[in-house]
C-alpha cells in the first residue's frame, strides 16, 4: 500500500505521528528508557536542549492531548481531531528535533579571518578595526590557542595601566599569544564540529551566559582547519531560523 501523502492523512494521524518521533528522537538522543513517560521525557530533556525547552510547556500539553485523542487501549482508535494549527506546530518542533538546521549552514559566517599568536596587540587592533569583526580565532601553527575578543582586550589593556604599564609597551611588546594566556576564564569560547545544529549552538549560548564565540571545525577539535564561526550577536538570527523552520 502507498504512503499516504499530508494531504491524505487525518490531523490525529498527523499528530500522532509527529507525537511519536518526538518521544522515540528524544529517548535515542538522550539514551532514556524507553517506557519513560512523555511528561517526563520532556522535563528531562528541557534541562539539555534548547528547543525542548523552548516549548516545553505546550509538548506537555501535547502528551495530555496525545491521551485524549487516542484510545487508551487501541492506537489506531481515534476519539477527537486535533485543529490543523496544533497539528502544523507539533509537525514542527518535530522537524526541529529530528532534522534540525546545521549552525554552519545557516547563522554565522564562512569566511573565518584569523590571526596569528605572534601578532602584536596593535596589530591584531588594526585587524579588528578594519574587519569589523570583534571575535577572531588565533592560531599558533595548526593549532588554536585561543579567540581575541574586543572586550577582553580592552579589559587587559586596562588592567596593564592599572599596574603602571605604558599605552606603547602593550600595544607594540605584548604579544596576543601573551594576552590570551592571561586570561584565566577561557569559557567565553568553545569548538564544536561542523555538524553542530543550531538548537545545539543556541543550547550552548543558553547554558553558558559568558560565551562569546563558538567555532566550528570538522570534528571539533583545535588542531583543525576553522570552516565557521558563530557568535552572541548571531544568536537572535538563529531564534529567528528555529521559530521559521
Amino acid at each position: 500500500m502507498a504512503k499516504k501523502t499530508i494531504e491524505e492523512k487525518s490531523n490525529a494521524a498527523r499528530f500522532i505521528e509527529a507525537f511519536n518521533n518526538i518521544d522515540y528522537a528524544l529517548k535515542a538522543r538522550y539514551n532514556l528508557n524507553r517506557a519513560m513517560g512523555f511528561s517526563d521525557l520532556i522535563r528531562k530533556s528541557a534541562a539539555i536542549n534548547y528547543i525542548v525547552r523552548k516549548y516545553e510547556d505546550d509538548l506537555v500539553d501535547y502528551g495530555r492531548l496525545r491521551n485524549a485523542i487516542v484510545h487508551s487501549s487501541n492506537e489506531d482508535y481515534v476519539i477527537a481531531e486535533p485543529h490543523l494549527e496544533v497539528v502544523e506546530h507539533i509537525e514542527h518542533i518535530e522537524r526541529l528535533l529530528t532534522t534540525p538546521p546545521k549552525a554552519i549552514e545557516c547563522v554565522g559566517r564562512r569566511d573565518v579571518l584569523l590571526t596569528t599568536a605572534e601578532k602584536s596587540m596593535r596589530e591584531v587592533i588594526k585587524i579588528m578595526a578594519s574587519s569589523n569583526y570583534s571575535n577572531i580565532p588565533v592560531y599558533k601553527g595548526d593549532t588554536l590557542i585561543g579567540i581575541a575578543n574586543g572586550q577582553k582586550i580592552l579589559d587587559c589593556f586596562g588592567d596593564f595601566l592599572v599596574a603602571g604599564g605604558k599605552e606603547a609597551s602593550f600595544l607594540d611588546n605584548v604579544q596576543i599569544e601573551d594576552m590570551l594566556t592571561s586570561i584565566k576564564n577561557s569559557q567565553y569560547y568553545t569548538v564544536r564540529e561542523a555538524a553542530c545544529t543550531v538548537e545545539d549552538a543556541l543550547t550552548e549560548f543558553n547554558n553558558n551566559r559568558k560565551l562569546l564565540a563558538i567555532l566550528f571545525t570538522k570534528n571539533g577539535k583545535v588542531n583543525e582547519k576553522p570552516l565557521g564561526i558563530m557568535t552572541g550577536a548571531d544568536v537572535v538570527d538563529a531564534q529567528k531560523i528555529i521559530e521559521q523552520f
